[in-house]
Formats: structure tokens, sequence, C-alpha cells
């Protein structure tokens, strides 16, 4: 096994990226993360010369903030659940390459800004409204309840964005994860109540209908999110919406 391992790392601001190489030394349970925290403590690129240091972005560490979103080796992953030996074994090669995901707007080096997605979640009114209830509040069968604990993992971290081959600059498609977000209010007991909202945002340029099925977006999902899944019955909502407003005028 080779001592060392290179991150060919994609840097840079908007219109003036390049690649930078760094040798580091390989240990067992290494992440990408701790390999750019190395990084950063000695900006020394494989050149030997002393470099401005790579910046990224990540927070919880532990696969759950979506943060540290990037390409590795080309596949959409979040970052500290990437092992380097785990890579490497996989790849067969040790030069590992990381780059910002493309269908965000670039900030520096591997941060994108992700806004786009937090607000198409308010597009689709993506929330339960407060409600005073008495009691203990509507009852939720448990299968309702597990179907909407998989889809409420989504961390918002853009992994389905960018393999979705219909979310680039020609398209208007809303992206997968809304589409699982508000399947997952629409079955809620209250978040029912505006149902309606959701799937006439669906059916509109963007919504539903632009939806390639390429099917990408479940298999790079980190959470497993069942997002197919949400995709369909958002789609037979849309349908069921559309011939209900074709016979009775949109009433």
């Amino acid at each position: 096994m080779q001592e060392t391992f290179i991150l060919n790392i994609l840097r840079g601001n908007p219109g003036e990226q390049y690649w930078e190489e760094f040798e580091l030394k390989r240990s067992p349970s290494m992440n990408i993360i701790a390999a750019l925290m190395e990084i950063q403590r000695k900006p020394i690129n494989r050149k030997g010369k002393r470099v401005a240091p790579v910046v990224w972005e990540s927070g919880c560490l532990e696969e759950v903030c979506g943060s540290c979103s990037m390409l590795i080796n080309s596949r959409p992953r979040q970052a500290c659940a990437a092992i380097i030996n785990r890579i490497i074994e996989e790849s067969g090669s040790n030069v590992i390459n990381l780059a910002p995901f493309t269908k965000f707007p670039l900030v520096r080096d591997l941060i994108v800004d992700r806004s786009i997605m937090f607000e198409r979640l308010k597009q689709v009114n993506a929330w339960v409204d407060v409600q005073e209830n008495e009691g203990s509040g509507p009852n939720i069968t448990q299968t309702t309840q597990e179907v909407m604990y998989s889809l409420s993992k989504c961390m918002t971290c853009g992994c389905c964005l960018e393999a979705c081959p219909q979310v680039n600059a020609h398209s208007s498609f809303i992206g997968p994860q809304v589409v699982a977000q508000a399947h997952l209010f629409n079955i809620h007991p209250t978040g029912a109540l505006k149902k309606k909202v959701r799937t006439k945002v669906m059916m509109e340029e963007g919504g539903i209908a632009d939806c390639g099925n390429a099917q990408n977006c479940q298999k790079v999902c980190p959470k497993d999110v069942p997002l197919l899944d949400a995709i369909a019955s958002v789609g037979r909502d849309a349908t069921l919406q559309g011939f209900k407003e074709l016979f009775t005028k949109g009433e």
C-alpha cells in the first residue's frame, strides 16, 4: 500500500478555476474533510509551493447537515462520509479528484451557493402551519409515519440536483428534493390543508412534468430518501388535480 495519496482539487473563483495537487500521508480512518483540514494546516502543494488554503464547507461531520457536498471522483457525495482508503480501493488509484458542484453558483474553491434549494422549499410551502389543537393532535398511521420519516431525512445537500440531467441552465425543473418535501407535507394531516397549493406549483412550468425519470437522484442520495416514490405520488396528485380542474372548470 502506498503511504501517500494525492488530492487533485479544482480551485478558484467563478471563471478562474484551475486544478491543484496536494500530496498527503494516508491513515486508516482519514476522510476527505480530515485531508482538507491537513491542507489548511499546511497549505503546500505538490510542487512545494505555499498557497492559499483550500476553502470548503462543513458542519456536523456526521452526514446530517449536508453542507460538505462536493464531487469526489466525479460523484456527488458528502465529504465527511468519504473515507480515503475506501475511495482509493474502489478506484484503484491514489489520486482523488475533488470539485465543486456544477449545478449551483460557485463561491470559491469547493463552496457553492445552494440558496435556490431553500427558496424553492418556500415556493411549495414546505412546512406545516401552526395550529392550536386540543389533545395529542391528529393520528398518523404507522405506515405513514415511516414514509414521513424517510422523507424527513433530506439534508438539502444538493446531491440529487447535481446528478439530475433535468437540472441545467436550459431547464426550470424544480428538482427532486423539493418534490419529495412537497410529498412529505402533503401526507401530513395538517400539512395536507395546503396540498392543493403545492400541487398547483407542481403543475406549473418547472414542475413534475419536467422530470425526465432518469432516476439518478435516488442513486446518489446519501440518506436513501425515497425520491422516486415521492415523484410518482406527486405526479399522480398533479394528474388528479388536472382532471378535477378540467371537469369543474378550475373551481
